[in-house]
């Protein structure tokens, strides 16, 4: 059996996950206040890890950098299907 044919365990903390939310309420907040599209900048900055599609604005940057990306994914994996369950 390879390496691509097993099941990667992934495991987080959950009480980390609310400050994760909170950060990307910020970011998006402050992408907002300065004009831009805060969903392509935050999915731009997921997707590649380049601080540079998160403004600087209102320590954005930093407050982003200060969360690993997979918490951030996590969050709003977690916040998109309890929506949908209430749906």
């Amino acid at each position: 059996m390879t390496g691509t044919d097993r099941t990667m365990l992934f495991r987080f903390e959950p009480d980390r996950l609310p400050r994760a939310g909170r950060i990307l309420r910020e970011v998006y907040e402050a992408l907002e206040e300065k004009g831009y599209d805060p969903v392509s900048q935050i999915v731009g900055y997921l997707l590649s890890g380049d601080p540079t599609y998160i403004t600087s604005h209102r320590h954005a940057r930093s407050l982003v950098r200060s969360v690993e990306r997979s918490e951030l994914l996590e969050e709003l994996v977690k916040a998109y299907l309890s929506d949908r369950r209430l749906a």
